[in-house]
């Protein structure tokens, strides 16, 4: 087991009280809300940054005891895997993919559900099918605003129509927990869906509240390539010189796998990008810092996790869309039966972790680069996440010291110029900033 230490982790760069700023300030923040709700949005509100960020601005003093139940839970500040009690003798464990009992491609039995949604559609079928059977009462995850479809909100679906409602990928700043602890006072059971950040976090919150693990009954991932600032979404419109506000639907994928990027605006105007006219060229993508560091970007702590399975990590055109689903946990593998069993999902084939690296290598490469990444920080006297279970000294071991120096040097150099640091989130934020 591995684990990066930071000489003051919960201190911040200084020997003074922890602040809720120093994690946003040190590069770390990736905007899950969690701190909201933990301190209460009377004393901390997610607001979007000019530079297209969702951050925690404190309002109003919060109490030390939940600065630090935030340090403890924030998937910036601490990043690990499954629990232990979660692998059994089932399990597999691969020193890229981690804890798995099964790969499979896959794609969801509803016709309509496969097209609308991104790639298969395994999130979407596996969340209609948790609502169906009675599993859970309602599914936590995010969708586009209704008012500004360019930007993204937290969701609750109650039913399978909501729930496809919200079918798609979306590419820009997010807050699914916003409001968790909130949620969980309403003693309902419930199944998330989102970034494996975000499942991070909430892993994190079930070490202190035992409520999560009572209530949020599944815990299911994307397999991440990062999250846009809304700057990129904003580039889009500029593209086509759309203003947000007359915007009707801002779609970045689905309708076919991938799917163009389509926007309509109210007065019957539409314009698409494809795939690849979309994010063909990575130095483009406009990745919030947080993402280039992050040690578990395949949702190694999901019980289920879907991917993109393109040869090569890119799509040569569209097709009826396919997943590749890694199945974690035990429970993970009981809903993945049920939901063959039901229909709802269907299973084409076997997968297995090289075949996985063929279909992601830039995951592949993220993995391997992160420990020294983060050891570049570290010398830079920048905060690091403590990262525990995710192998990330052995894999980047195995890419070789030359690489290992190349990164870590890279990092450094950009720490010192600033460029892995942000500026404190203030309440005279400039027009842009809005409160989500």
């Amino acid at each position: 087991m591995d684990k990066i230490e930071t000489k003051s982790r919960f201190t911040g760069s200084n020997e003074s009280a922890p602040k809720i700023s120093d994690i946003v300030s040190n590069g770390l923040c990736i905007g899950c809300g969690l701190c909201e709700s933990i301190a209460g949005s009377q004393n901390v509100q997610m607001t979007m940054t000019p530079e297209g960020r969702l951050r925690p601005m404190q309002i109003a003093p919060v109490q030390a005891e939940a600065v630090q139940q935030i340090y403890r839970g924030c998937p910036g500040t601490r990043i690990g895997g499954l629990p232990d009690s979660e692998i059994d003798e089932n399990s597999k464990i691969d020193p890229v993919w981690g804890p798995y009992r099964r790969m499979d491609v896959g794609y969801a039995g509803d016709e309509q559900i496969r097209y609308k949604a991104a790639t298969g559609g395994v999130m979407t079928a596996l969340a209609s099918h948790l609502l169906d059977s009675g599993k859970v009462d309602f599914i936590l995850h995010v969708a586009a605003s209704a008012d500004k479809p360019m930007r993204t909100e937290r969701q609750l679906s109650f039913t399978t129509a909501q729930v496809l409602d919200a079918a798609g990928s979306r590419y820009g700043p997010a807050a699914p927990l916003v409001d968790v602890m909130q949620l969980l006072e309403r003693k309902q059971t419930f199944a998330f869906v989102g970034k494996p950040c975000d499942v991070t976090a909430l892993r994190n919150l079930a070490e202190q509240d035992p409520r999560v693990d009572q209530y949020c009954r599944y815990k299911m991932a994307i397999v991440c390539g990062g999250a846009s600032e809304l700057g990129k979404s904003q580039d889009v419109l500029d593209d086509f010189g759309i203003r947000e506000q007359d915007l009707s639907l801002f779609r970045y994928r689905g309708h076919g796998n991938p799917g163009a990027t389509r926007l309509e605006t109210k007065n019957g105007r539409s314009f698409e990008k494809t795939y690849n006219e979309m994010w063909g060229d990575e130095a483009g993508w406009r990745l919030q810092f947080r993402c280039k560091i992050c040690a578990d970007a395949i949702g190694e702590g999901a019980d289920i996790a879907a991917s993109d399975i393109w040869p090569g990590g890119d799509p040569s055109g569209d097709d009826a869309g396919f997943n590749g689903v890694i199945t974690r946990t035990k429970k993970g593998e009981e809903l993945l039966a049920s939901a063959i069993e039901a229909g709802a999902l269907i299973i084409e084939g076997e997968l297995g972790p090289r075949d996985m690296d063929g279909f992601q290598p830039h995951q592949v490469r993220k993995k391997q680069a992160v420990w020294s990444r983060l050891k570049g920080l570290e010398r830079a006297g920048q905060l690091v996440p403590e990262v525990t279970q995710l192998r990330i000294q052995e894999l980047a071991k195995a890419a070789g010291t030359e690489r290992a120096e190349h990164e870590a040097e890279g990092t450094y150099q950009r720490a010192l110029i600033g460029k892995t640091s942000e500026p404190e989130v203030r309440s005279e934020l400039s027009s842009l900033t809005e409160k989500v």
